[in-house]
């Protein structure tokens, strides 16, 4: 068990709520390991407009109006926006009625706060939660490619390799929203953790595990369950599985416990001009080539222990 009153770790979250962004920065806001220095709206599940406007809802579920909130890039660094309204709802958010937010959008650009807080804050004191396309992420990079060396780690939902994609069948949707910015980031040098969907589908919301949440009985569970609810159908019938996978939660759940998570270093690469596979983590798991590793893939989780924090956390919030 680590010890809560040690120092935060300092992390910026970059995300495109989404029913699963949104437990992901609840569980951020509820764990005092961490200390989140910001949101950045990402274009991915839904636009931009929308993903700003539910990550500032969710903060003040949680009772943290005073989290500061950006909006990054309408687009990716390529092409048109690919949305996803046929998972998440037009909302982004369907599930959970909530009200409309009246904490601002800061008026910064989001790119503009990830450089400015990369180069303020001690260097290698910052760590970079992906939740969605890299936009914002890859955006920063190329116009400032000093603040590389400067963060800590790069933790990120995407990918695939065993499990292949989710929107393609090569490639799941993060990557393949923004294949280029993803390209930029994993060319970097800066640490990264990948959490693809070989450890994200592990995951699955299964009804003892929803009802556990539920029995918590507080405003917050009530919107987390109708967001579970709504969420997980799309993938039960997809996957035949009982329950969808919860996939962003994973990557703050990493950061509070690193335990509950196995994988191994190899090359990934980030497959951007091919009709067919674009979007794809050409992971490299069995060492096959002499390509410089660059990430952290991991493969296994313990998805009981991941709901048995998720739910003890959700507890604390009783905004």
């Amino acid at each position: 068990m680590k010890d809560e009153t040690a120092m935060p770790r300092k992390i910026i979250i970059d995300t495109d709520p989404g029913q699963d962004d949104a437990l992901a920065i609840l569980l951020a806001l509820a764990s005092p390991e961490l200390q989140v220095l910001g949101i950045v709206a990402a274009a991915g599940n839904v636009p931009l407009a929308l993903t700003g406007k539910n990550i500032r809802k969710v903060c003040e579920l949680a009772g943290r109006p005073d989290i500061k909130v950006f909006a990054g890039c309408e687009g990716p660094m390529q092409g048109s926006l690919f949305t996803a309204e046929y998972v998440h709802g037009a909302s982004g958010m369907d599930g959970a009625d909530l009200p409309e937010p009246t904490m601002p959008i800061e008026t910064k650009h989001g790119v503009d706060f990830i450089i400015e807080t990369l180069m303020r804050e001690e260097a290698g004191s910052v760590t970079i939660c992906t939740l969605g396309p890299m936009t914002n992420l890859g955006t920063a990079l190329q116009k400032a490619p000093e603040i590389a060396s400067r963060i800590s780690q790069v933790v990120l939902m995407g990918g695939g390799l065993f499990e292949g994609g989710n929107v393609t069948p090569a490639a799941e949707f993060n990557i393949f929203v923004d294949p280029m910015a993803a390209e930029i980031v994993f060319a970097s040098g800066a640490p990264i953790v990948m959490m693809p969907l070989d450890v994200t589908h592990q995951v699955l919301t299964t009804k003892a595990r929803v009802a556990a949440i539920k029995a918590l009985a507080t405003p917050v569970s009530e919107a987390v369950v109708g967001w579970l609810e709504f969420f997980e159908r799309f993938d039960e019938a997809k996957y035949g599985t009982e329950g969808g996978p919860l996939h962003d939660p994973n990557v703050i759940a990493y950061l509070i416990r690193p335990e509950l998570y196995s994988g191994r270093l190899c090359n990934v690469e980030i497959e951007t001009q091919s009709a067919l596979t674009k979007g794809m983590t050409v992971a490299d798991w069995w060492g096959v080539t002499d390509r410089q590793k660059n990430a952290t893939f991991m493969r296994d989780v313990d998805a009981d222990g991941f709901y048995a924090l998720l739910t003890e956390r959700l507890a604390r919030l009783q905004a």
